[in-house]
């Protein structure tokens, strides 16, 4: 199968690399012709393990290339994806006005039947917007098609590679086809397909977001009252975790959930319950929840030191999350601010996304490693759960600070053997 896929970010490339890995011949297009130059030869915009790997395979095998000639892309192709940003815009509501416009530009394009398959993020009903936008100007027939994406960052390509379920939201059985053929190389795992119309695959997208951040939110909430309370959130999240009817998955403490995706996906639900006359009220409550976690960062921090002015801050991670370099909503850029706004020092480690943290706090200190960011240190920050920051040596991070004082809010480190090391350690729920 031709395939070309619209948009060259974090979507567009795994899934175009995905989708030749599974034997298609996928064209990547992108309006940025620099970028495209800089993929051509041979280079990874994006921080994704394994990404680089897949797509050099697919190059080397002639089935992935890359293109700034939009109707060269798009009239060779029977399938053509769309992975265009879709970022949060005003009262929650993402901004479509991309997406649109190259709607737009292939109506024009489309030369004989093609499939659109949308892998943006978008509102139930889109779909019908972009079926509309397409057919003002196209001279052929085609069909849309709602295929979203259900891919973490950091596990994006084992989860493009090995999914869970593929989610097909098609107007006619032709297209239905020509999306199993797409998929063919799942066939041999049986991947479950769930084939439905176009509105009820794009709420799928949605409730399955706002569902995880949901499952969040419950865990910070249990937390906070654990450490009320002198219970082990851990422990707790290990035995209902057990209960097949719950599952142990996102259970885990944290200053709150961050990125691209839950955030932005969240406040489009939001919209969508507005737009609805229903009230949000589980969704608004996630909201604040995530929030709060944030700011009981700063509150252990103050219980820990007290008065920050002067302190010193070590900031153990700055993305988001682990094994990405990204730092869209990431915790670590609340906590930086206001820690600065107390008068604080911040000095930054990150094993991938220093670069990017860069770009919104360059004034602060940045160091090569964990231990030497913490050199002289009052108090240790450990904000991301990278693997690289559960094998510390505690002992040695000890004798390198100034100070003693510990934070985890991704409870990485068990209070015992922090104390042992001689630490005054607080975690999330830890009593």
């Amino acid at each position: 199968m031709r395939i070309c896929m619209i948009g060259t970010g974090y979507v567009g490339l795994v899934a175009g690399a995905g989708l030749a890995d599974f034997g298609n011949e996928v064209t990547c297009y992108d309006k940025d012709s620099e970028r495209i130059k800089f993929l051509m030869r041979g280079g990874i915009p994006i921080y994704e393990i394994g990404l680089g790997d897949l797509m050099r395979r697919n190059v080397q095998k002639g089935r992935l290339r890359f293109s700034a000639d939009l109707k060269s892309a798009v009239n060779s192709s029977r399938v053509v994806f769309l992975a265009v940003g879709t970022p949060e815009g005003n009262n929650g509501e993402p901004d479509l006005s991309d997406l649109f416009e190259i709607c737009s530009e292939i109506g024009r394009l489309i030369n004989d039947y093609k499939v659109i398959a949308i892998k943006s993020t978008v509102p139930v009903g889109t779909y019908e917007i972009i079926r509309r936008r397409i057919a003002e100007n196209a001279r052929a027939a085609f069909d849309i098609v709602s295929n979203p994406e259900f891919l973490r960052e950091g596990s994006a390509v084992q989860d493009f590679l090995l999914p869970n379920r593929i989610v097909l939201g098609v107007q006619s059985e032709r297209a239905a086809e020509t999306m199993r053929e797409v998929y063919r190389g799942l066939y041999l795992i049986e991947t479950p397909m769930v084939i439905t119309d176009n509105a009820t695959a794009e709420m799928i997208k949605y409730a399955a977001n706002c569902f995880l951040a949901t499952k969040i939110s419950f865990i910070n909430e249990v937390a906070r009252l654990c450490d009320h309370l002198g219970a082990d959130v851990v422990t707790v999240a290990k035995a209902i975790g057990m209960d097949g009817r719950i599952g142990p998955k996102f259970l885990h403490p944290s200053p709150g959930f961050g990125g691209s995706c839950l955030v932005k996906d969240l406040a489009g639900f939001v919209s969508m319950f507005e737009k609805a006359g229903i009230e949000p009220q589980i969704p608004r409550a996630v909201q604040s929840i995530n929030s709060a976690q944030r700011d009981l960062v700063i509150i252990k921090v103050k219980e820990l030191l007290g008065d920050m002015r002067g302190k010193r801050a070590t900031i153990l991670g700055l993305s988001f999350k682990s094994n990405t370099d990204d730092v869209r909503n990431s915790a670590a850029l609340y906590v930086v601010e206001k820690l600065l706004e107390e008068g604080t020092e911040i000095t930054g480690y990150d094993p991938a996304a220093m670069d990017n943290f860069k770009n919104h706090f360059p004034g602060i200190t940045y160091a090569e490693n964990a231990y030497a960011a913490c050199r002289d240190a009052d108090i240790a920050i450990i904000m991301t759960e990278w693997n690289e920051f559960r094998e510390l040596d505690l002992k040695v991070l000890k004798t390198a600070m100034r100070g003693d004082a510990l934070l985890d809010p991704r409870n990485i480190y068990h209070p015992s053997d922090a104390r042992k090391a001689g630490f005054r350690y607080a975690g999330f729920g830890r009593g």
